[in-house]
């Protein structure tokens, strides 16, 4: 298999043209969802039935407690259903779910993770798919919607304490956005060979004339969600790549389209919703220009690594697509890491070097290019924050982040944000290299098994999923610490993004003068993207060196 450079750009260029087709429609529409004030008769029957009044708004600190306690009782009913598979419909002979496992899946099917440390064939039958995870892939891409939401609102609003209401925002979300958009986009996976069925399926291999019994099952419905929730995970256990669940090029390169659509069209609703679309226009061409950038510099380091052996062998081989060449294995593996999705059709631990070191700095990056559904969106308004803070500072003036001060309360905030998921990474990921017990798991030796080791929690701590493929997570302490980071690394940066929303909230506006930096256009376009770029390196380059970097010295 080799690289095609025509086709990989061809590609590119495609979905940009696509995405930014679909970046305005999509984005006023979703403005128009969390601008109403009307409900529609199936949400105000699940109003009724579970007591919400539509009508009342919520304080930051509820509006939180309302994202745990939903998010707590999800996890807990995840796992406990998973652990009585056996007597659920649908689960065939399987047993009920190991209970690491079952506890590490239910976590990560919460925070947007995905993370699979189970063969998804062999471990979960029909109904656990259906009823609990792909349900999962709706909601809790919802809840990162939702929060962006009110952090708009907080920037938007003046003199208030209300953020709007968690259970109005999240039912408007499910049912007017990822219900809709799911529903087509699993039509088009049908008909584009995408298996949607309740039954194994025979194959015959031709040349053989062997048969094996292959697992099937709805897997276009959820894959479908999947994708557009940025959840990632997968049906097979062989995740993207495997046939059934992308089986030819249009689908790939649809998938991909499909993961950067709501995050990419955010940055409107933002511009919106605060009443000046030239904010998400710097926005959108901040986090273009990093995904541009990233997935240019992926296929790079794929084509250059058909040396004189590889191309002698026929071109980069185990864990690459080979149907559909190297082009599409770089995009997929640039955009899922830079989307929180970890949906993948290649295997990251075959990479090269600066490849998979390369999808670990998107993910280090904060995944705001352009992220996770919501998550990638207030991330990338903390920075805007922080950029404007280093800009009032420079100029000698208390920064103004569109008509709201940034005062001590609001860059306390915002610096937490930033500090948490490195925090995490590095501090699990240095934990668990001094316990050799627990790296016989990565069996790798030198510099790749510690980059396995840090992309792993890089990967749980930033809600990504996607891993180095040769790392094993389903023992007591891996499933436990990457639960810990997956928990830690989605809910601790929401109730920061939410304490700040309320702060920004309370405030009135500041007239606009000649001091006001403005936070629009190339200039702070500019400064933004260094500021994202030069906080990742500062927190993460002495890690990367001992990894990525070492290993791809040594080639």
């Amino acid at each position: 298999m080799t690289f095609n450079t025509a086709s990989f750009l061809l590609q590119l260029g495609a979905l940009v043209l696509a995405l930014a087709a679909a970046h305005k429609p999509l984005g006023l529409y979703l403005a128009r969802v969390y601008e109403s004030t009307t409900s529609t008769r199936a949400e105000r029957i699940l109003y009724r039935l579970s007591g919400v009044d539509a009508g009342t708004e919520q304080t930051w600190s509820v509006y939180l407690r309302s994202v745990l306690v939903f998010s707590a009782v999800s996890i807990l009913a995840i796992f406990g259903l998973q652990r009585a598979q056996a007597v659920l419909p649908g689960a065939g002979a399987l047993p009920g779910v190991d209970p690491w496992v079952a506890m590490n899946t239910a976590i990560s099917f919460v925070t947007n993770t995905n993370w699979q440390a189970y063969v998804p064939e062999t471990t979960v039958g029909i109904f656990v798919q259906m009823a609990l995870l792909a349900v999962q892939n709706f909601l809790s891409a919802a809840v990162g919607m939702v929060v962006a939401v009110a952090l708009i609102r907080g920037i938007a609003r003046t003199r208030t304490d209300r953020l709007g209401n968690f259970w109005v925002d999240l039912a408007r979300t499910t049912f007017r956005v990822l219900l809709p958009l799911a529903f087509v986009a699993a039509i088009l996976m049908v008909l584009g060979g995408v298996v949607q069925n309740f039954w194994p399926t025979e194959v015959t291999n031709q040349a053989t004339g062997v048969s094996q019994l292959i697992p099937g099952g709805p897997v276009a419905s959820q894959e479908a969600i999947k994708i557009l929730g940025t959840n990632g995970g997968g049906y097979f256990n062989a995740n993207s790549a495997h046939p059934f669940e992308n089986p030819n090029a249009v689908i790939s390169l649809f998938q991909v389209f499909l993961l950067m659509l709501i995050p990419s069209a955010l940055p409107y609703t933002f511009g919106r919703m605060v009443g000046d679309r030239r904010q998400g226009f710097t926005v959108v061409a901040v986090m273009g220009t990093l995904w541009l950038v990233s997935t240019a510099m992926t296929g790079w380091a794929v084509a250059g690594a058909q040396g004189a052996a590889t191309a002698a062998a026929g071109g980069l081989g185990e864990g690459f697509e080979q149907r559909f060449g190297g082009a599409p294995s770089a995009i997929f593996a640039a955009s899922t890491t830079l989307t929180s999705t970890g949906a993948v059709n290649v295997a990251h631990d075959s990479l090269p070097p600066l490849a998979g070191g390369m999808a670990m700095v998107n993910m280090m990056l904060g995944e705001v290019a352009p992220g996770g559904t919501g998550s990638g969106l207030y991330g990338i308004l903390v920075l805007a924050i922080i950029s404007v803070f280093i800009a009032g500072l420079m100029v000698g003036r208390t920064p103004e982040y569109l008509g709201k001060k940034i005062g001590p309360t609001e860059m306390t905030l915002a610096a937490m944000y930033i500090l948490v998921t490195p925090l995490l990474v590095l501090a699990l990921a240095g934990v668990t290299v001094l316990l050799p017990d627990v790296m016989a798991n990565a069996p790798a030796s030198g510099p790749h098994q510690f980059s396995e080791v840090l992309y792993a929690f890089t990967s749980g701590a930033n809600n990504n999923g996607s891993a180095f493929g040769g790392i094993t997570s389903s023992g007591p302490y891996l499933s436990s610490l990457l639960g810990v980071a997956m928990l830690l690394g989605r809910f601790l940066p929401i109730a920061l993004v939410l304490a700040l929303a309320g702060s920004l909230a309370r405030q009135g506006k500041v007239p606009v003068s000649s001091g006001t930096v403005p936070t629009h256009g190339p200039l702070f376009a500019a400064l933004l993207l260094g500021v994202t770029v030069i906080l990742t390196a500062l927190s993460y380059f002495p890690a990367l060196a001992l990894g990525p970097l070492a290993e791809g010295l040594l080639q």
